[in-house]
C-alpha cells in the first residue's frame, strides 16, 4: 500500500484478478532487458481509460508520457488502434494489436466513488502471449489524480523492465527568474515530469543546492539571508525551517546521510581551504573529515553510508576521492584529463555521477566506484550538477541554454535526453526517492 505525504490522503493498491472470459494468466513472454547500451523501445498500446469524462484520457497521457520519456518504450499512436477498448476488464481482441506490432497493452478505467474518490483501474496485456500480465486497482483523491498515473506507469514500467520506475518522484530546484544580472531564485519543487510546481521560498535571498532527505519529508539547502551561506533544514508540507548550525566561514554543499540522521558539507576557514564535516543532527555535534590544505569539497555519501565521495585539488587541480565515512582511506579514483566537480553516488551504489570540464566543454559522465569505466553521457558549453533518479537509471542535470540555465535529463546510454518544462530558467536540481 502507498501512502501520500498527508496521513489522510491514502492511496490503496488493490491486485486485479482475470475476468469472466480472459485467458488464464501464465508466464509472459513480453519483458525488456534493461542493461545499458543500445535498447530498441518496446512498442506499446496505451488506451484512453474508460469512464470519468477527460479525466480518463488525462491518465492516459501521463502514463504515455512517461514511458515514452523513459526511451525504453514506444508508445502506438492511437490513429492506428483497430480495436475500440468499450470493456477494459474483459480480454482484448489480441489479433487486432498484434497486427499493429503492440507486444503490450494497456487498458484502463476511473469512475467516481460514493465517498468522493476516485477509483483508477488498469490491465497489462501480453499481446502476442494473448494473456494478461498484471492488474491493479488505485483509490485516491481529487487532488492526487497525477499522482495515480505515474504510480500506474511506474508498475508498467516494473513488470516489463524489471526495475523499480522512477515516474512517481518529484524533484526540487532552484527557479530563476529576471534580468541575468537581477536573478530571483527561490526554492520550488515540481513533479518529476514539470507538472505541479510549488515554491518553497520567496526570493527575498539567494538560495542554492537544495537535497532531499531520505524520508522524503525534508530537504536541506543553502542561503544567503544573513550576508554568508548557512545551511538550513525545511519541512517541505510545513514550511517549517531551522538553521543547521551556526559555523565560522562559509558554508557549501549541503547533503543527507543515507540514514537522514547526519548532514554533510564543506566549510570554507579564513586561510582559504575548505574541508568536510559531517553534524549528527540530533546532537549537533560536528566531525571533521578531511584535514587537509587544499579545497575537499561536494562530499555524497554512498547508499550504505559507508562511503562518502568527494572533490579535491590537492594533487593541483580538483579531482574525485572517495574516503570512509569516517574520513579513512582518503583514495583518488579519478585520473582523466580536465576538471572534476559535484560527484554523487548512485541510489545503487554501482556507479558515481560527475561533472567534468575538459577541452572547453561540461560534460556529466559516470564511472565505476573505484573510477573506472568512465562514460561521457552528455557534453555542452555550460552544464553542471548531476541528481539521480531514485531506479539509478536515469540523471537529471542543469544546462545554460539561451540566457539561462534550464534543466535535462538523461538516461545511461547517454542516447535518451530530454528537456524538462519549467516555466522560469532552473537550475540545481535534486530527486527524490520514490513517494510513498
Amino acid at each position: 500500500m502507498r501512502s501520500f505525504l498527508n496521513p489522510l490522503l491514502v492511496l490503496v493498491a488493490v491486485t486485479l484478478g482475470i475476468t469472466a472470459g480472459s485467458v488464464v494468466p501464465v508466464l509472459a513472454k513480453v519483458e525488456l532487458k534493461v542493461t545499458g547500451g543500445n535498447i530498441e523501445p518496446l512498442p506499446i498500446a496505451i488506451t484512453d481509460f474508460q469512464g470519468g469524462d477527460a479525466l480518463g484520457a488525462q491518465i492516459s497521457q501521463i502514463v504515455t508520457a512517461d514511458l515514452k520519456r523513459s526511451g525504453l518504450f514506444a508508445p502506438i499512436d492511437k490513429a492506428a488502434f483497430i480495436e475500440k477498448i468499450s470493456n477494459p476488464d474483459a480480454a482484448p481482441r489480441f489479433d487486432d494489436w498484434k497486427v499493429i506490432n503492440a507486444q503490450a497493452l494497456v487498458t484502463g478505467s476511473v469512475s467516481k466513488e460514493a465517498d468522493g474518490r476516485i477509483r483508477a483501474q488498469y490491465r497489462l496485456w501480453d499481446t502476442f502471449a494473448g494473456q494478461q500480465m498484471a492488474g491493479e486497482q488505485f483509490f485516491a483523491n481529487d487532488a492526487n489524480q497525477r499522482r495515480v498515473a505515474h504510480i500506474i506507469a511506474d508498475a508498467i514500467y516494473e513488470r516489463i523492465t524489471g526495475e523499480k520506475g522512477y515516474f512517481d518522484t518529484r524533484v526540487v530546484f532552484i527557479d530563476e527568474s529576471g534580468a541575468k544580472n537581477a536573478r530571483k531564485k527561490r526554492l520550488a519543487i515540481m513533479d518529476q515530469d514539470g507538472a505541479n510546481v510549488r515554491y518553497l521560498s520567496d526570493g527575498k535571498s539567494i538560495v542554492l543546492t537544495p537535497r532531499f532527505s531520505p524520508n522524503r519529508q525534508e530537504i536541506t539547502y543553502m542561503s544567503y539571508e544573513s550576508g554568508q551561506p548557512r545551511v538550513y533544514l525545511l519541512q517541505i508540507e510545513t514550511g517549517q525551517r531551522e538553521l543547521v548550525g551556526n559555523f565560522p566561514g562559509m558554508t557549501f554543499a549541503p547533503r543527507f546521510s543515507p540514514d537522514g540522521q547526519k548532514v554533510i558539507m564543506s566549510l570554507l576557514r579564513d586561510d582559504g581551504n575548505s574541508n568536510i564535516f559531517a553534524m549528527d543532527l540530533r546532537s549537533r555535534s560536528t566531525t571533521r573529515l578531511t584535514n587537509s590544505t587544499a579545497i575537499d569539497t561536494s562530499p555524497s555519501y554512498s547508499p550504505d553510508g559507508s562511503k562518502v565521495v568527494f572533490t579535491s585539488d590537492r594533487g593541483g587541480r580538483a579531482q574525485i576521492y572517495v574516503m570512509g565515512s569516517d574520513g579513512s582511506g582518503q583514495t583518488r579514483i579519478s585520473f582523466g584529463d580536465g576538471v572534476y566537480s559535484t560527484p554523487v553516488w548512485s541510489p545503487r551504489g554501482d556507479l558515481i555521477a560527475f561533472t567534468k570540464q575538459t577541452g572547453g566543454e561540461f560534460q556529466i559522465g559516470v564511472m565505476k566506484t573505484d573510477g573506472s569505466g568512465e562514460r561521457i553521457l552528455s557534453s555542452g558549453f555550460q552544464q553542471e550538477g548531476p541528481t539521480w533518479a531514485p531506479n539509478g537509471r536515469v540523471l537529471m542535470f542543469f544546462r545554460d541554454t539561451n540566457g539561462g540555465p534550464k534543466l535535462v535529463s538523461v538516461d545511461l546510454t547517454g542516447r535518451n535526453e530530454q528537456p524538462i518544462p519549467t516555466a522560469n530558467f532552473a537550475s540545481d536540481p535534486a530527486w527524490s526517492p520514490l513517494l510513498e
